[in-house]
């Protein structure tokens, strides 16, 4: 059985198609591809699930995948060949295209899909549900968060799921009876949908991030007869905008994109839309036709109005967004886009806002002594997020480094020169903040630390605390990811948290909102 005699039906795939006669490799174990291992099993596939780690986590979930009757593989360069008769293949998040396993089904034709496009394809025909879908460079997870909350101030049954932590496999087959999904989606999730129809659908920005992940995924130039007429080779950052847009394609209802960036109105255009979708825009300033944005301290909404031509309607305060910083703003004007479109009311909106937790790491003020104010925002981990917080204030001590995924840090060290008081880099790519400060800000003073371990924080706190002046902000917005020292973000702020704790601990002016010893 197996051999690529099913292609065909899997083209149209769905949970009644005769998933026993299917071999099917499921290229990571993650939390992603052991719900769908999992799923397929259940649905009589014959499943293999290859990983090249031996973490005890996928050693774990393997054996529970091997107990259900699927094969398993895994440690160092399990995945560098196609098991043979494989008629599909379910790609995990991140899993590069150019990897030997993925790479070799492309070449022979065998279909590659996501734990997204898997999930959408079971749902039918028997558990369809709408889902509403987030996606852009940053603030994915806050706008998903805020749009399950408003959701359920509705009354409506939500699942937040996808890039936000949950497999959305796992939520469609929970016996939960749910209205309608929240569903963050990242650029590498989107990579691998071809039949997805979204309800509506964001994208909130698109701007350098994982262009490492891209820069050998290049196109050929298109040369058509016309010697004048070559389309130039896509670079990374068109492939990651492509994939981005992706979101867009067969949408029902409604392409919310942002106003400020033309690009994601043009993603909203070149889409191939279901007819009767609407472009909506959202916006800081004073909405047009089709538009949300703010009038006089309030999100209002001219887009899901009948007087829209004439009038606003009020959705909420600026105070109900907290924090209330510009692009926080933005998420919440996109949320309220994306639930207004599904009918949620005005209320609810208001609602959703204010009973939001969103968790640490975002522009968290975590402590203030002697005039300085200690802001987290680990969450901050490309160039872009880390100018969405520092635009916030007016004179910065920075702390920054990490893993910089191949983006540039010249636009916002020039962006944000004059509002340096000092910087403390720290990370594997350090030197990229370092040579980019010395020609915006060469009369910042930066201070570079080597020490490859998570004892780093400390003595970046140290550094901080000596070029802090009362009236600055020492803010943690590295710019870039974590895992070259940290398990993650969440861990990379806790670690700030903790060692500013400890350093102001004997001043009598903390205000310890973390709750550190």
């Amino acid at each position: 059985m197996g051999g690529h005699g099913v292609i065909e039906w899997l083209n149209e795939a769905d949970a009644h198609s005769p998933w026993s006669e299917a071999r099917v490799c499921v290229a990571g174990l993650g939390a992603a591809g052991f719900a769908s291992a999992d799923a397929l099993l259940e649905f009589g596939a014959q499943v293999i699930a290859i990983d090249d780690s031996e973490a005890q986590t996928i050693q774990e979930r393997a054996k529970i995948i091997e107990v259900l009757g699927g094969e398993t593989r895994t440690g160092p360069g399990s995945s560098a060949n196609l098991p043979e008769g494989i008629d599909l293949v379910i790609a995990s998040p991140g899993w590069h295209p150019g990897w030997p396993l993925l790479a070799q089904a492309a070449a022979q034709g065998i279909p590659i899909w996501g734990d997204v496009e898997l999930a959408w394809r079971l749902m039918h025909p028997d558990r369809v549900l709408p889902w509403l879908g987030v996606t852009g460079t940053n603030g994915k997870t806050t706008t998903t968060q805020m749009l399950a909350s408003m959701l359920e101030a509705d009354g409506l049954k939500v699942a937040a799921v996808g890039n936000i932590g949950r497999p959305i496999i796992e939520a469609i087959n929970d016996e939960e009876d749910y209205d309608v999904f929240a569903v963050e989606l990242s650029s590498f999730q989107l990579h691998w949908v071809s039949s997805v129809s979204l309800h509506s659908a964001c994208v909130l920005n698109v701007h350098e991030d994982h262009l490492e992940w891209y820069a050998d995924l290049g196109t050929e130039p298109d040369a058509s007869h016309d010697a004048d007429a070559v389309t130039p080779p896509a670079t990374p950052f068109d492939l990651y905008a492509r994939d981005k847009g992706n979101i867009f394609e067969r949408v029902t209802h409604a392409c919310v994109y942002n106003v400020a960036e033309p690009l994601t109105q043009q993603l909203v255009e070149e889409a191939d839309v279901i007819e009767g979708a609407r472009a909506i825009g959202f916006t800081l300033g004073i909405p047009g036709l089709s538009e949300l944005g703010v009038v006089d301290d309030m999100l209002v909404d001219r887009a899901f109005i009948e007087a829209r031509r004439s009038s606003a309607l009020p959705l909420a305060n600026l105070d109900d967004v907290q924090p209330s910083a510009p692009h926080n703003v933005e998420n919440a004007l996109a949320a309220a886009a994306l639930a207004r479109s599904f009918g949620v009311s005005p209320t609810a909106v208001t609602q959703g806002l204010r009973t939001l937790d969103l968790g640490g790491h975002r522009i968290e003020t975590v402590a203030q002594a002697g005039g300085v104010t200690w802001v987290d925002d680990s969450k901050a981990t490309n160039p872009h997020a880390a100018n969405s917080s520092m635009r916030a204030y007016d004179s910065i001590v920075w702390l920054a480094g990490g893993q910089a995924k191949g983006t540039s840090f010249d636009d916002l060290a020039t962006t944000h020169a004059a509002r340096l008081r000092g910087a403390v880099l720290f990370g594997v790519d350090r030197h990229v903040i370092a040579d980019a400060l010395a020609k915006a800000a060469p009369g910042v003073p930066v201070v570079v630390l080597d020490d490859p371990t998570r004892a780093v924080m400390e003595t970046a706190v140290e550094a901080a605390a000596k070029l802090a002046a009362e009236g600055d902000t020492v803010l943690l917005a590295p710019g870039c990811a974590s895992k070259d020292i940290w398990s993650g973000y969440d861990e990379r702020g806790d670690d700030f948290a903790k060692a500013v704790a400890e350093l102001t601990s004997s001043s009598p002016e903390v205000s310890n909102e973390r709750g550190f010893d």
